[in-house]
């Protein structure tokens, strides 16, 4: 054709451009007509003999070649086909040939038809392996879970080596064959013949709409270099919910997790016209015929009650409860012990709630891998605060144990493991049955009972003994556990005649935690005889006759019981007197004495004998060099300090009383040892702004000294008066004041002076206000000599007011004020010039009277002559 091209003669370039434009497209529909011709003759050589050889294989054992036939060719027309393979080989037969599969390499294969002869080339590469169609065996369906299961066998029996396979699925929805999901799952040819299985669960329920399923295989052979493709689609299967002609809302009472999505259909022959989800409105996706349902995405927790999902159609409504939680949480502090070594229970918080309740509740199964037992939770009404509880026996002779809480709900499981060796972890049970029993006065015997079979282990019991206004004492005893549950035990040290309260709590040994405390026992210990005699003071009375004697009750500690009388007598050199026995409550005796020297005896006696007795003695050493001193004390007591004096060989006695109170001074008295040098005297019946009298004794060769006689105070206040005052004399410059005492009562402290005030001013007019500010005009005088009891004021006006103010103060404070309005008298001068005014005046008025009457008579005379 080349040739040709070339012998076309070249146009000129003279030659106009027209004549070359139609050279050119002569030449090129030559061209085109000679190439047409030349793929028609190819054509038609093809046509008349076999051509388009095309090899397939869906077991790689076997090919199946195929080619296009000539023309003419019949359909019974026969053919020879030769495949140069290592050994020559022939085949006769018709338009199609199985061959087995040929090794790797190109092979010549000749196909002759009639004289006509067709030659190719035939290599693995160019062979498709496609597996035969797969076919489901079954298809079945679990509508409560909206799961489908396929089965389907993988024929690779007649496969010559294992190979992997793709297998891919696909599911369809509705009458429309909508694709919903296509799926790949991968297994492996072993050589026999496998059936597989394969699940898939629906996000919509299976009763809302026909599923169908198909499947095909993908076979990736590594040794097989030829074209691996797809087979074909399997045929559906399909799987739909046979109905009545009721309406029906799917799922019923479905149990998910919260934030799930979940799809719920109406399957019903009537319109659907509503659908709310709780009192939201949802829209409506529609299936087949009048079906519907809604999608809910991200569904929150629900209530106890569950979420109702409700579909309205034109004159009814149907629904379904929806139930969102959690699935268990793992048990939280799992924690196994045993009250009595009998059985072992076992407490948990279950943790997170699941917002399920009822046959969706959480069950919880205890397993014990040793001994293979386990036991089931059987759920209250109300967990008790908050933690569960299980209750497992004992097996003999087993001490550790090796526990598995498993928890489990519809939404999936959870568990909790503990090993335990149950002798370490005894908690007991509450002692009961506290008995006290009497050893002596101070001892006793205390029981209890306490459940379980404590014989091979030991027991730390704590004992709690409380007595009132004391602090609380505890007391551990080690003892062997017994196995019938009763112990006793001897607790010592106690005080006579006193009311004990005993508690008692377990552990074990190695500790692990107490037991609860028991109910407290109360109990009264025996009296004993009284530890010491009660503390003696006396006094002479006023008249010198008589000596007083007193004494202060024995505390509880010292009484050992109840007191029921006591015994005083008095004996000199000469005689023992006793008096009368004196019954409890009275603490004063009287006995008439002379000045002899005498001991006087006091004895306290309960019903189980008498104490010690106490002595005290009658003589008084005069001390002539005494003042009476002053002391200020430190709010609740005062302190009195003195001198060391190693002729004090007795003791030193306190005594103090109420200034204001009568004879004999007695209020109470303190007793310190003779090498003492102070003491802090303190009672509750000392009061602030009150004076006491305190006297200090000290006792020398069995007679007592008086030393120091004190007045004080424990705590000084302001008076609550101010001193009565009265003016005694007045002139024309001065004042004469004069005040009285205040009681003692009322002035609540030391006297430490008066403030006076005065300033000029008229009664109702005049108000001193700032008696402390400065002002000038004030005058202030303090007064500290407190025996002062007058005071003149000088340097005053004459016939002038002055208001007068007086208030006394202590270390306490100011006391109140008291006033007086005082008028100064006139000076002599003044007297003078205000008697002799009047007297001129006088004078006067008689000179011109008279004067006056004499010219009224003139007048008189006068007219009188005229007239006539």
């Amino acid at each position: 054709m080349m040739d040709i091209f070339l012998c076309l003669k070249q146009p000129s370039r003279m030659v106009d451009s027209k004549r070359m434009r139609m050279t050119s497209n002569f030449q090129w529909i030559l061209l085109t007509f000679l190439l047409l011709y030349l793929m028609n003759q190819v054509s038609s050589q093809k046509k008349r003999t076999p051509h388009d050889l095309k090899c397939v294989t869906n077991n790689l054992q076997v090919w199946d070649c195929s080619w296009r036939a000539p023309s003419g060719a019949g359909r019974g027309a026969a053919y020879e086909v030769c495949i140069e393979n290592g050994s020559h080989s022939c085949y006769r037969l018709e338009k199609n040939t199985k061959i087995p599969a040929l090794s790797p390499g190109d092979h010549e294969v000749t196909i002759n038809f009639g004289s006509s002869i067709s030659k190719f080339t035939l290599n693995e590469k160019d062979v498709s392996f496609i597996p035969d169609t797969p076919e489901i065996l079954n298809l079945s369906a679990d509508f409560s879970t909206s799961t489908l299961h396929l089965k389907w066998n993988d024929k690779g029996s007649v496969f010559p080596r294992h190979s992997n396979v793709i297998w891919e699925i696909k599911i369809l929805r509705k009458k429309n064959m909508e694709i919903v999901k296509i799926m790949t799952h991968n297994t492996t040819l072993n050589g026999k013949d496998t059936v597989h299985h394969w699940s898939w669960t629906s996000d919509m329920p299976l009763e809302c709409a026909t599923h169908y399923v198909g499947i095909r295989c993908h076979i990736d052979d590594p040794k097989f270099s030829g074209h691996k493709e797809w087979s074909n689609w399997s045929l559906l299967k399909n799987i739909s919910w046979s109905s009545d002609s009721q309406t029906k809302v799917f799922p019923q009472d479905k149990v998910i997790l919260v934030g799930s999505d979940i799809t719920v259909c109406c399957v019903t022959q009537e319109k659907v016209v509503l659908a709310l989800i709780g009192s939201t409105n949802c829209p409506l996706i529609h299936l087949d015929g009048e079906n519907v349902a809604i999608k809910i995405h991200n569904i929150s927790a629900s209530e106890s009650s569950g979420t109702n999902v409700v579909f309205s159609v034109e004159d009814n409504m149907f629904g379904t409860v929806i139930f969102a939680g959690y699935p268990p949480d793992i048990p939280q502090k799992l924690n196994c012990e045993t009250y009595d070594l009998k059985e072992i229970v076992c407490t948990w918080n279950p943790g997170r709630p699941t917002s399920l309740v009822g046959p969706r509740n959480t069950s919880y199964t205890l397993f014990e891998s040793f001994s293979g037992k386990c036991v089931r939770y059987k759920r209250a009404e109300v967990p008790t605060n908050e933690s569960y509880q299980l209750f497992f026996q004992m097996l003999s002779n087993q001490e550790i144990y090796n526990f598995t809480l498993n928890a489990r709900n519809p939404l999936g499981q959870s568990e909790s493991t503990l090993l335990v060796n149950v002798t370490e972890k005894v908690h007991p049970h509450t002692p009961t049955s506290v008995k006290v029993k009497d050893i002596n006065s101070t001892a006793v015997t205390l029981s209890w009972h306490l459940p379980g079979n404590f014989a091979k282990i030991k027991l730390l019991c704590q004992i709690e003994i409380n007595k009132t206004n004391s602090v609380h004492e505890l007391r551990n005893i080690t003892m062997k556990g017994v196995e019938n549950s009763s112990y006793l035990i001897a607790v010592d040290k106690l005080n006579p005649y006193t009311i004990y309260t005993f508690r008692i709590r377990c552990s074990t040994k190695p500790f692990w935690k107490w037991s609860k405390w028991s109910n407290e026992k109360q109990y009264l210990t025996t009296e004993a005889i009284p530890s010491k005699g009660p503390d003696t003071w006396r006094e002479w009375s006023s008249d010198g006759k008589n000596l007083i004697i007193y004494w202060k009750p024995l505390s509880i500690n010292e009484a050992n019981g109840k007191i029921l009388s006591y015994n005083v007598s008095c004996s000199s050199d000469e005689e023992t007197q006793s008096l009368s026995e004196i019954l409890d409550p009275q603490h004063k005796a009287e006995i008439q004495l002379d000045k002899n020297d005498y001991i006087i005896s006091v004895v306290a006696k309960n019903s189980v004998g008498s104490s010690p007795p106490s002595k005290i003695a009658s003589m008084e050493i005069p001390n002539d060099d005494l003042k009476i001193e002053q002391a200020v004390g430190m709010g609740n007591g005062i302190l009195l300090t003195w001198n060391y004096d190693p002729n004090m060989t007795c003791d030193y006695v306190i005594k103090w009383c109420n200034s204001s109170r009568s004879e004999p001074c007695l209020m109470d008295w303190k007793k310190v040892p003779s090498n003492s040098t102070e003491t802090v005297i303190e009672s509750d019946q000392f009061r602030p702004g009150v004076r006491y009298n305190f006297f200090l004794y000290g006792c020398r060769n069995q007679g007592y000294q008086l030393l120091r006689s004190i007045i004080g105070y424990v705590e000084e206040l302001a008076p609550t008066v101010a001193p009565n005052f009265t003016v005694e004399d007045t002139s024309a410059d001065s004042i004469l004041v004069r005040w009285e005492d205040i009681p003692v009562e009322e002035l609540r402290g030391f006297l430490r002076g008066y403030l006076f005030y005065f300033e000029k001013g008229e009664r109702d007019t005049s108000k001193m206000r700032g008696l402390e500010s400065g002002r000038s005009d004030i005058k202030v005088k303090n007064i500290t000599d407190i025996s002062q009891k007058t005071l003149r004021i000088v340097d005053l006006q004459g016939k002038t007011s002055y208001h007068l103010v007086l208030r006394a103060y202590t270390d306490g404070g100011m006391g109140p004020e008291k006033s007086m309005f005082v008028v100064t008298k006139e000076n002599s001068v003044g007297l003078i010039i205000a008697i002799l005014i009047p007297v001129a005046v006088a004078v006067i008025v008689g000179v011109v009277t008279s004067i006056l009457c004499y010219r009224k008579r003139e007048w008189e005379a006068v007219l009188l002559k005229h007239w006539k």
